[in-house]
């Protein structure tokens, strides 16, 4: 009997008596397991489907398949799932386990999910951003259109009593479980040591203490494959197998990862976070954890998502810990020093709280909201990053001046796609290339397909022959993306690569600058790519993918652009500027057209306004002062006799001096400067009558 089971009468009986609870369950506990199928059994049940929602598609196929086992049957009768790319349902599916992000679409499209009887939510600690959206819309269909849909949220580490209470002060049922006991051993950290050799050196070492497979945490895909790169170099045992598992990885290789391993043999696991909740591979009884995770983060100063490589959080941390305690005792081996564990944040920073949230913000809309305010958000959405991502949508004509959803925004929010990513898509429909935005899209969004070439278009060219299950897989997802896709417009031309991918991404647009393979961001960044690279010899470039920079960052994908396309294309987001230049003493005006940052245009205006000009020549002389005018010897003896009665107190003379005169240029020497290019060109004459008219009839037959 799994631990779980001590706390399903409280569970069961705290569902029939609320519509929703909060479970917390140790890692191994059986929570996701068993959980669903004894509440399938409940009589507020009826017909109707328990859906069970996981944070990664990995997670969801390895618990439908956990739970369709303990059945008895294969995945897709009793027990199916459905994530991007891939779905066993039939008729007969009663439970049916989904990613976080499939439910957020499934309830945006029958905001009453008729049919569904439960929504679990698995590994809410997590709190990724669809998780989050997931359950303020299921709360508030619950409150306003299903009444009798329950709503169960479970953790391994979980803050249940902010929880309970986002969900009117829930019931919050606890299971002690019962871990084997698991050994912490700390290896300390060294930083003149890279993180692959110190966890290189950490597998051999837990391979020579311990016995059983080992699973190793990593921060992501380039250390897990060099740690397996240099573990084969170095040699392990000849009964120890190395199994990668991370999310870019083909299904069915990742299946293979999880697999128990085979009779006689060790397997040494090298994963990210994917493998941290919701699985269990069989034999693991040592973990070694990094100590760290990559995530994005938003930066809404370049509008970048970049990965950033943080410290997990100490629940995290006990998770990753948890794994080695399953089925036998176990050990953890961390490589860090105790002392640091202390430090560690509580829990994972929600994602919420640091993500691009132009998402939210569209199904918001979609959902008939204009804002978060009275949903079941654990945290609130930082404002200024919520109205910026208003704005962005407001931009694209995603959503009209009023907040509301406009067409082109309702067939946005129809796609399972990052809201520019689904503008993409329909812009590229709009002059019918709907195929080939939709293959764009799926590239982007399924990490590693296309193989590493920088071109976008030669990695779809790779992506489109690449026979691969999962190439194959996204295809069939792409062309079913298309098939959504309205009419063309008639009379539309073709749309390039790289224009159909600046529709996504206006800020990425890029303009090669000095040095081989320097490019400038719409934004204002600095960006390089290799030189030897065919993109460092385009002038114009959109980008698809970067990698994070202190001060510029890497191109990993982007697609030749034609200037003539980007004035076409983005006039409304052109602004032009008229400035002034001084050579050899002379102003010229010259318009310069702008994209944000990037210079489009700068050239001479062959008859420009001569008030512009004058105001110019004006500026001159106040910055350098009145040795800028050419005064001549007929000025300069009217100043001078002027001066010379002024300071004698006779009459009531007018101030010449320099100071005098800087503040009234305007009244004197602006009429002067109608029509002239440069200050050396004013005469002395005219010069000495605008000093002259400053003396009045009776001043000037006195001076004389």
């Amino acid at each position: 009997m799994l631990p779980i089971h001590e706390a399903l009468p409280a569970l069961t009986q705290a569902l029939r008596e609320h519509d929703s609870a909060v479970l917390v369950a140790p890692p191994g506990a059986g929570k996701t397991t068993v959980t669903p199928l004894t509440l399938l059994a409940e009589p507020w049940v009826g017909g109707g489907q328990i859906l069970m929602l996981e944070p990664r598609r990995l997670a969801a196929r390895a618990a439908a398949s956990r739970i369709a086992k303990s059945l008895g049957e294969a995945v897709g009768q009793t027990v199916g799932y459905s994530v991007r790319l891939d779905s066993k349902v039939s008729a007969a599916t009663r439970i049916e386990v989904v990613t976080e992000g499939l439910f957020t679409r499934r309830i945006l499209a029958d905001p009453g999910i008729e049919g569904v009887a439960a929504v679990l939510f698995d590994e809410f600690h997590e709190r990724s951003l669809d998780a989050d959206i997931g359950l303020a819309f299921a709360r508030d269909s619950q409150q306003l259109l299903r009444p009798d849909l329950k709503l169960l949220v479970m953790s391994a580490t979980l803050d249940s009593a902010r929880v309970s209470r986002l969900l009117g002060d829930a019931p919050v049922i606890e299971s002690q479980g019962k871990m084997f006991e698991v050994a912490t051993r700390y290896l300390g950290g060294d930083v003149a040591m890279r993180l692959e050799e110190q966890m290189v050196r950490a597998i051999r070492l837990a391979l020579s203490e311990e016995t059983g497979s080992l699973l190793a945490f990593l921060p992501g895909q380039g250390e897990i494959l060099r740690v397996a790169e240099w573990l084969r170099e170095r040699g392990v045992a000849g009964d120890v197998d190395i199994a990668p598992l991370y999310g870019a990885l083909d299904p069915r290789e990742q299946d293979l990862a999880i697999a128990p391993a085979g009779a006689g043999r060790r397997k040494v696991v090298l994963a990210t976070d994917i493998a941290q909740t919701s699985l269990t591979i069989e034999g693991v009884r040592v973990i070694i954890d990094s100590g760290v995770a990559r995530v994005p983060r938003f930066d809404p100063a370049s509008g970048l998502t970049r990965l950033q490589t943080v410290r997990v959080s100490l629940a995290s941390a006990n998770q990753r810990r948890g794994r080695a305690g399953r089925t036998e005792p176990g050990v953890c081996y961390r490589l860090w020093d105790e002392p640091q564990t202390r430090s560690l944040a509580a829990f994972d920073r929600p994602e919420i709280l640091d993500t691009d949230l132009s998402r939210l913000a569209l199904d918001l809309a979609a959902w008939g909201v204009r804002e978060a305010k009275g949903l079941a958000f654990l945290d609130r959405p930082p404002s200024g990053a919520f109205a910026e991502a208003r704005n962005l949508l407001t931009r694209i004509t995603a959503l009209d001046d009023d907040g509301a959803l406009t067409p082109h925004g309702r067939a946005m929010a129809a796609l399972p796609l990052a809201p520019m990513l689904a503008h993409m898509v329909l812009m590229a429909a709009a002059s019918g290339q709907a195929g080939r935005g939709a293959l764009i899209a799926a590239l982007l969004t399924e990490r590693g397909l296309g193989a590493r070439d920088v071109n976008l278009t030669h990695r779809l060219a790779a992506f489109q022959a690449d026979r691969s299950p999962r190439a194959h897989e996204a295809r069939g997802l792409a062309a079913r993306w298309a098939a959504q896709m309205p009419r063309a417009r008639p009379g539309q031309a073709p749309l390039s690569d790289g224009l159909i991918l600046a529709n996504a991404f206006p800020e990425r647009i890029a303009k090669a600058r000095p040095g081989a393979g320097e490019f400038q961001l719409a934004n204002g960044r600095g960006c390089f790519v290799d030189p030897a690279d065919s993109i460092a010899r385009e002038a114009w470039i959109a980008v698809a993918q970067l990698g994070g920079g202190a001060g510029r960052d890497r191109i990993l994908m982007a697609a030749p652009l034609e200037l003539a396309d980007v004035r076409t294309a983005f006039a409304a987001q052109i602004t032009t500027e008229d400035r002034l230049t001084t050579v050899a003493g002379k102003v010229r005006a010259r318009r310069i057209a702008r994209l944000g940052r990037l210079v489009l245009d700068d050239r001479a205006i062959d008859s420009p306004d001569p008030a512009m000009i004058a105001q110019g020549l004006m500026s001159q002389v106040l910055e350098t002062g009145l040795a800028a005018i050419p005064f001549g010897e007929t000025a300069i003896d009217l100043r001078a006799r002027v001066t010379f009665l002024k300071a004698r107190h006779i009459d009531d003379w007018p101030d010449l001096s320099d100071n005098a005169l800087l503040t009234t240029l305007s009244d004197w020497l602006a009429p002067l400067l109608v029509g002239q290019s440069s200050l050396a060109l004013l005469r002395d004459h005219d010069l000495e009558a605008a000093l002259r008219a400053h003396l009045d009839w009776s001043q000037q037959q006195a001076l004389e």
